[in-house]
C-alpha cells in the first residue's frame, strides 16, 4: 500500500515538472537578448520607432535588444515571422498598422495572419498623414480642394507610396467622405512620389507629416490638411482635414504597436506591459519620436478593443475603394 501510494507521489512529481519548470523561466525572464523584428528597411519610421523601443525597453528590463530588419512584402515578412515565433518573450514584433491590420485585407489569399495572431502589449505612438498639393496646381486649403476636384471629376490624380498602404487607404478615405472622384497612382515609396509632386506631374499626394514636413516648411509642398482628429503638436499650424465641414469624420493616422506572438505566459506578458509603460514615460525617448512627428501614445490602451475598431474602419475603406491585389 505504502508502496503504491509513493508510486503515485512520484509520478505526479514528474507530471508537474514541465510547468514547475515554465513557471521558473518566467519568473526569471529575460535573461539573455530579445529581439524585435521591423518589416521595414533602416532609416524608415517605423525602424526609427523600433530602435527607440529597443533602446529604452532593453535599460528597463536590463538585457540587449536587437532590432532586425526582416522586411519585404509590405511589413508582413516579419509580421508572419512573429506570430510562428516561440511565445516565450525573447522575438517581438514592432508593427505598424499596415502589416498588423491592413495587408490581411487586402491579401487574404497570401497574408494568412491576423491582428488576432498577436499578443498586444501596448501602442507605442501615432503619427499623422498629411494631404499635400504642388505649388502649380494654385489650392491653398481643402476648401478649394474640394471645389477644384468636384468642378472636374476624374481630372485629378493623387499619389501614395504604394497600394494598399495606410497612406492609400487615407486617400480613398478623404474621397469618400469628400464625394470625389480621383484616380490613385500608386509609387513604389515616398522618393518618386516626391520627385513627380515637386515637379509638378502629379497633382496631390498622401505623405507621412514626418517625411513631407521638410518639403511644407521650404514652400515646396501645400499642406491641404492632416488625417488625424486634431491637429499634430508637431505641425499645429497645418489644419486638420476634419475641419473642414466636408471632411468632419476624417480620422485615420499611421500607429505603432509592440506585438509578441501568441498565448505569451502572463508573468512575461506583465513584465513586458510594465516595461513599455516605463517606456513610454521616459524624457528622451519622448523627446526623440516627438522630434520625428510622432505623438506618445496614452498608456494601458486596450489594445483588443483598438485593433478591433481600427480593421473595421480599414475594413469599410477597403470596401468603399474595391482595394484588393
Amino acid at each position: 500500500m505504502k508502496r503504491s501510494l509513493a508510486l503515485r507521489i512520484a509520478a505526479c512529481s514528474l507530471l508537474s515538472l514541465p510547468l514547475s519548470q515554465a513557471l521558473a523561466q518566467d519568473a526569471a525572464y529575460p535573461n539573455r537578448p530579445i529581439t524585435v523584428l521591423v518589416g521595414y528597411p533602416p532609416g524608415g519610421s517605423t525602424d526609427l520607432t523600433g530602435r527607440a523601443v529597443a533602446d529604452q525597453l532593453g535599460k528597463k528590463l536590463g538585457v540587449p535588444i536587437v532590432v532586425e530588419n526582416a522586411s519585404g512584402a509590405g511589413g508582413a515578412l516579419a509580421a508572419m515571422k512573429a506570430s510562428k515565433a516561440q511565445p516565450d518573450g525573447y522575438t517581438l514584433l514592432l508593427g505598424a498598422n499596415n502589416e498588423i491590420a491592413i495587408n490581411r485585407l487586402i491579401t487574404p489569399a497570401t497574408v494568412k495572419y491576423s491582428y488576432k495572431d498577436f499578443t498586444p502589449i501596448g501602442l507605442v505612438a501615432s503619427q499623422p498623414m498629411v494631404l499635400v498639393t504642388s505649388t502649380g496646381t494654385g489650392v491653398k486649403n481643402a476648401s478649394q480642394f474640394l471645389s477644384a476636384v468636384k468642378a472636374k471629376p476624374g481630372k485629378f490624380s493623387y499619389g501614395s507610396s504604394g497600394m494598399g498602404t495606410a497612406l492609400h487607404l487615407a486617400g480613398e478615405m478623404v474621397k469618400e467622405q469628400g464625394g470625389l472622384f480621383m484616380t490613385h497612382i500608386p509609387y513604389r515609396g515616398v522618393a518618386p512620389l516626391t520627385t513627380d509632386l515637386l515637379g509638378g506631374s502629379l497633382e496631390y499626394g498622401v505623405f507621412v507629416l514626418s517625411s513631407a514636413l521638410p518639403h511644407i516648411r521650404s514652400g515646396k509642398m501645400v499642406a491641404l490638411g492632416v488625417t488625424e482628429k486634431k491637429r499634430s503638436p508637431t505641425a499645429p499650424d497645418i489644419p486638420a482635414l476634419a475641419e473642414s465641414p466636408n471632411l468632419k469624420n476624417m480620422d485615420i493616422g499611421v500607429w505603432f504597436a509592440l506585438m509578441a506572438p501568441p498565448n505569451l505566459p502572463a508573468p512575461v506578458l506583465a513584465k513586458l506591459r510594465t516595461a513599455l509603460n516605463e517606456t513610454l514615460q521616459t524624457a528622451d525617448f519622448r523627446k526623440k519620436l516627438e522630434e520625428s512627428g510622432s505623438t506618445i501614445a496614452p498608456l494601458n490602451v486596450d489594445m483588443p478593443r483598438f485593433l478591433a475598431d481600427e480593421t473595421a474602419k480599414y475594413q469599410k475603406i477597403v470596401d468603399f475603394a474595391r482595394i484588393k491585389e
